[in-house]
């Protein structure tokens, strides 16, 4: 696990101690830009559009990607790059304390490029419901995090992933986050470039906006589509 900021220069926790749980967001940063954001999948369809928007805004945005080859890209946007793998919770811990991210923006999925490998990936996906999005939310808790907000699906799935879904769901709820129930994605880049997926559905860019305005969401669940207005929760 590797923390550097955009210049490429190594985090390390304050003067070599234990790693600090931040302070608590003041009530007048309440929806400011004075923000720490922390984005898991900023490399994904989603997080690549909202790691931009989110640095245009103003905040200050540390990306976690799995991929070493999607450092730079984050570092190019204006975020602080962050290797890490969910899956290893200390690791996902330790970033979470060392960044102090006042919002935690969760965009995780493990789905394949080709849409035709979707079911034979569909285990993997759960997992990453499941235990990908513990991990996150202990570590977020642990580091004293203020928002979460994280990625779900307004469809319902097959086999075991109304289960996954439910499951990780109730996690957020349980913990006073935001639960973003986004249509069906299209647009460059997803499973639908160049055509309409069925509704519900949402164009990425769309999709990463409102994510944006999300921020600012008290706890419960949004649909993020194009046939259900995105601004309110259900």
């Amino acid at each position: 696990m590797t923390l550097t900021d955009r210049n490429g220069q190594l985090l390390r926790p304050p003067n070599g101690a234990a790693f600090r749980r931040p302070a608590a967001v003041r009530p007048e940063q309440e929806g400011s830009r004075d923000m720490r954001i922390f984005v898991a999948g900023a490399s994904g369809v989603i997080g690549s559009r909202l790691v931009p928007l989110l640095v245009e805004a103003g905040y200050a945005v540390a990306g976690m990607t799995r991929s070493s080859a999607k450092v730079q890209a984050l570092r190019a946007m204006g975020a602080t790059p962050i290797l890490c793998d969910v899956y290893d919770a200390p690791a996902v811990q330790t970033a979470l304390e060392t960044y102090r991210p006042d919002a935690v923006v969760h965009q995780l999925t493990d789905l394949p490029d080709d849409a035709a490998l979707i079911p034979a990936r569909s285990e993997a996906n759960n997992r990453m419901r499941r235990e990908g999005t513990a991990n996150l939310i202990a570590a977020a808790r642990a580091a004293g995090a203020q928002r979460l907000l994280v990625q779900s699906v307004a469809w319902k799935l097959p086999a075991a992933g109304p289960a996954a879904v439910a499951e990780l769901e109730q996690a957020v709820l349980a913990v006073g986050g935001v639960v973003l129930r986004y249509g069906r994605l299209y647009g460059p880049g997803t499973y639908y470039d160049g055509s309409l997926p069925p509704l519900p559905r949402i164009h990425v860019e769309e999709a990463a906006r409102h994510t944006v305005a999300a921020l600012d969401a008290p706890s419960g669940v949004i649909a993020v589509t194009e046939d259900r207005p995105p601004a309110g929760a259900r």
